[in-house]
């Protein structure tokens, strides 16, 4: 299988080479130049599976042979190892016809472990084999840049830089990449908000000198191998509610859409999802987009107490762009170069139609967000992030379209990450897990640099040469 670019004027390279190289030479994002799809029949023996299998099985459709079976299975069972509950995403059901579907159970307590460790493990693969070191760059906005730590710290073939915006992401998120010391790893706080950090890395990749100087990869959301590893708990949760034999709905709190983009991947493969609702925060960036067709940034991004969420630029809505313009890498090239550069493009009617097939729209504000912690808490004994109760909210505002149809609402990370904000919205301070308790206790190390892609440049030069 070959990967294309959505802007059009790359050239299709194969799965590993999409793996490592994150995003296109275009500035593009790859996409498989067609889908894979799984069968009614294969669907359903997807249920009561080992998530790892489940997980070999979707991953092997996208490698199409590149990796073997073997590979590919020992990679997913290892990296699902590290995962502190067996099923990996479990579902809780908090009232008939509404589940939790829980993934924080990895090793930093957020969804982004479900596809970073498996990403880990195919580029430990992919560099053995080839004899190659590269250098990691990556953008975050909380919870990636742990997650992508954790994963590739004291690994020989990779080096990894990981920027966070200065004083906007939760003091726990904060130092799940602060607090490590491995040779191979270097975390900025940058002087701006996410999408500086996110303009930054675009602006790393575009320099191509640079690029090839320090052979660099991205493991953002923007690398495919993050969207084929999070599609799979769509098809694990969905199986286990009944599907294929009766669709599902999901909830899917968003900031960059990759998660989002993930559920639009399953059903393209096959899974019957009845609806997609996108939950965001005040910087609905997507909610707009889905619900109104213009796809345009807001005046400031703004600093709320879900800070994954925190956006205005959804790297992710592009593939779904292409999407929706029959693959029209041409028209999406065009569109998204016009974004750059005025921040706002109206979606065309085809797009609009495609989208509104299956996606819905809920922007949630920060007094909402909070009265969904204590509500949830009071009526289910579930204490949540405030991610998950952005999701919650969009789920209690945007139905599924048949009542009988089960909503499974994303949830996102543990709320022992975000305390201050739990504890001022319920009145209980969430019980630490024990990797939460041992990181407080753990010197910080970081550097500090201006929201400047050449200082960055510098620093990253300096690291691989050191």
């Amino acid at each position: 299988m070959k990967y294309v670019s959505t802007r059009g004027e790359a050239p299709a390279v194969g799965f590993l080479d999409a793996v490592l190289s994150g995003l296109a030479p275009d500035g593009g994002l790859y996409v498989p130049e067609t889908w894979p799809t799984f069968s009614p029949e294969q669907l359903a023996r997807m249920a009561g599976r080992p998530y790892a299998e489940v997980a070999a099985q979707v991953i092997g459709a996208f490698a199409d042979g590149e990796l073997s079976d073997a590979v590919i299975a020992e990679v997913c069972s290892e990296a699902y190892a590290t995962f502190a509950h067996d099923a990996v995403a479990p579902l809780r059901q908090l009232a008939p016809g509404r589940f939790l579907l829980e993934l924080f159970h990895g090793p930093t307590l957020a969804f982004k472990d479900v596809a970073m460790q498996l990403l880990a493990r195919l580029y430990d693969h992919a560099l053995g084999e080839a004899g190659r070191t590269m250098t990691i760059v990556c953008a975050t906005s909380g919870d990636t840049g742990g997650a992508a730590v954790e994963a590739f710290r004291g690994r020989s073939n990779v080096r990894i830089v990981a920027m966070f915006p200065d004083g906007r992401i939760s003091e726990v998120q904060r130092r799940f990449m602060t607090t490590v010391t491995d040779d191979n790893v270097r975390t900025l706080s940058v002087a701006g908000d996410f999408d500086d950090c996110q303009a930054i890395l675009k602006s790393l990749f575009q320099d191509g000198q640079f690029a090839q100087a320090v052979d660099l990869s991205a493991v953002n959301s923007i690398n495919f191998a993050r969207i084929a590893a999070q599609a799979v708990y769509y098809f694990t949760s969905a199986v286990a509610l009944g599907a294929p034999h009766r669709p599902v709905s999901f909830v899917i709190p968003t900031g960059n859409f990759g998660d989002a983009f993930a559920g639009y991947v399953a059903s393209r493969m096959g899974l019957p999802i009845e609806r997609m609702v996108v939950a965001t925060n005040s910087n609905d960036i997507v909610a707009r987009a889905v619900e109104d067709g213009r796809y345009a940034k807001g005046a400031v991004t703004h600093a709320t107490q879900s800070p994954a969420m925190d956006i205005q630029v959804a790297s992710n809505f592009e593939r779904l762009y292409f999407e929706g313009v029959g693959r029209d890498g041409v028209e999406t090239g065009r569109a998204f170069r016009a974004f750059a550069a005025s921040g706002g493009i109206d979606l065309p009617p085809k797009a609009r139609a495609e989208i509104a097939r299956l996606f819905r729209g809920a922007a949630v504000d920060e007094a909402e967000t909070s009265r969904t912690i204590l509500a949830t808490l009071n009526a289910t004994g579930a204490l949540v992030d405030p991610h998950t109760a952005v999701a919650l909210a969009g789920a209690n505002r945007v139905g599924p379209a048949h009542p009988t149809t089960p909503v499974i609402v994303l949830s996102t990370a543990h709320p022992a990450k975000f305390p201050e904000a739990v504890l001022a919205a319920a009145g209980v301070t969430p019980e630490p897990p024990q990797a939460v308790v041992a990181q407080a206790k753990r010197a910080e190390r970081f550097d500090r640099i201006a929201a400047d892609a050449e200082a960055v440049k510098t620093y990253v030069r300096d690291f691989v040469k050191a």
